[in-house]
């Protein structure tokens, strides 16, 4: 995460901790508040909101120990419930997503932004959706150097009639709560944008209609409406989705530090190291490791939270 939250005029700088779960239990919330208090946090505000099959419970806070320290506090609270927690998460958020500044959103594609995976898909006209699902899995656990998987899998696709692609862009489905989030942010004056391992040809129709402001993936081989097997151009790898955070950011004119980006696979890491605010989407044990806030509920709006749109 990108160096930020300066103090004006030796004021504690202030973060702010989001509660999130489908039940938010009076205990696990004064777990969560107690944690802070103890750590050595003022807290200044709560606010309280409400998804389709969630809760959220915002704390602003003034806190001068460091994100970190504040963060582990809150973890270790919201760990010690066990499994009176009810499926309930925290997560501290640095004081530049609370500013009243444009911000961007950079999202992966599969298995985040949709619930599918585009290449199983693909793959499941071949006949090989299995043995495709099996390195997919592995990829995005981090187990396969991403590009040549993504080489192995597409492969499996050759020989496939062209038109398979509209016909699988027509099964895809949004995520819970995905088209809200999106429509919140751009209502707002912020910039969404997504970044996918997956195929421009799918994608392309499904930015437009959300009406992103950038998407990127990669280009499948087609020669004579037939799907060659092969991905033209550099693959978007895990360094490809960082430098596109970092380009998207620049060319809007936002600071890196008012970027959050949202993910679930390996390939997601560099990106969401990237932001402000790296968030796990029912990610891979891994992913969710090295994320900022985790988020295993199937609601992806709840991501507004995080920030003052």
């Amino acid at each position: 995460m990108p160096a930020q939250d300066s103090s004006e005029n030796n004021a504690a700088p202030l973060y702010g901790v989001v509660s999130y779960g489908r039940e938010l239990s009076g205990a696990y919330l004064s777990a969560i508040q107690q944690a802070a208090g103890v750590a050595g946090a003022r807290i200044l505000e709560l606010e309280n909101a409400a998804g389709d099959g969630y809760a959220v419970t915002k704390l602003l806070v003034e806190y001068d120990g460091g994100i970190e320290t504040l963060r582990m506090a809150v973890t270790a609270a919201a760990a010690a419930l066990g499994g009176d927690a009810r499926g309930a998460a925290s997560a501290v958020v640095p004081s530049s997503l609370l500013e009243p500044a444009r911000k961007l959103l950079v999202m992966d594609v599969d298995s985040t932004l949709i619930k599918q995976e585009v290449i199983e898909l693909l793959a499941a006209h071949a006949g090989r959706e299995a043995e495709v699902a099996a390195v997919t899995e592995a990829a995005m656990r981090g187990e396969l150097d991403f590009a040549q998987s993504l080489h192995q899998r597409v492969r499996a696709l050759a020989g496939l009639p062209e038109s398979v692609i509209p016909a699988v862009g027509a099964r895809i489905e949004l995520s819970d709560g995905a088209e809200l989030l999106v429509k919140e942010f751009l209502t707002a004056g912020h910039a969404v944008a997504v970044v996918s391992g997956g195929f421009s040809q799918v994608l392309d129709p499904l930015a437009e209609r959300l009406q992103l402001t950038y998407a990127r993936a990669n280009l499948l081989g087609v020669q004579d409406g037939v799907l060659t097997g092969t991905v033209e151009g550099p693959v978007v790898d895990r360094a490809v989705k960082a430098e596109s955070l970092r380009g998207w950011a620049a060319a809007q004119g936002i600071e890196q530090r008012h970027t959050i980006a949202v993910g679930d696979g390996a390939n997601d890491l560099d990106m969401l190291a990237a932001a402000a605010l790296g968030v796990a989407f029912n990610a891979k044990p891994a992913v969710q490791a090295a994320a900022d806030a985790v988020l295993n509920l199937p609601n992806l709006d709840v991501v507004q939270h995080f920030v003052k749109l």
